[in-house]
C-alpha cells in the first residue's frame, strides 16, 4: 500500500473529514522518482473547530507519527473548519523546494 493511500486512509478514519486532499509533492523535489517522501495535506474538518492552528498541527502529526519517523520527510498540513473552507479563496501553496 502507497504511503499516500496510508495517510489519506488514517487522516480519514481520525477526523471524519468533509474534504481531504493527500498530495504526493514529492517530484517537485531532488528524491529518486515515484519517491514518497514530500506530501501536502488539506484536511476540513469540524473536528478541528474552536482549536488553534498549533492543536490542529499536532494532532496530524501525531496521527501520522509512524510515516513521520519512516520515510515521509516533509508535510505540509492545510487544517480548517468547514465554515473556515467556505470562506477560503485559495490555499496556500507549498512553497519551492531550496535544495
Amino acid at each position: 500500500m502507497s504511503t499516500e493511500h496510508v495517510i489519506t486512509e488514517k487522516l480519514s478514519q481520525l477526523f471524519n473529514p468533509e474534504h481531504l486532499e493527500v498530495l504526493n509533492e514529492s517530484h517537485r523535489h531532488h528524491v529518486p522518482p515515484n519517491s514518497e517522501t514530500h506530501f501536502k495535506v488539506v484536511i476540513v474538518s469540524d473536528s478541528f473547530a474552536d482549536k488553534r492552528p498549533l492543536a490542529r498541527h499536532r494532532e496530524v502529526n501525531q496521527a501520522l507519527a509512524f510515516e513521520l519517523e519512516n520515510g515521509v520527510h516533509a508535510l505540509s498540513i492545510n487544517t480548517y473548519t468547514q465554515a473556515e473552507w467556505q470562506a477560503l479563496d485559495a490555499v496556500p501553496r507549498t512553497p519551492n523546494c531550496k535544495g
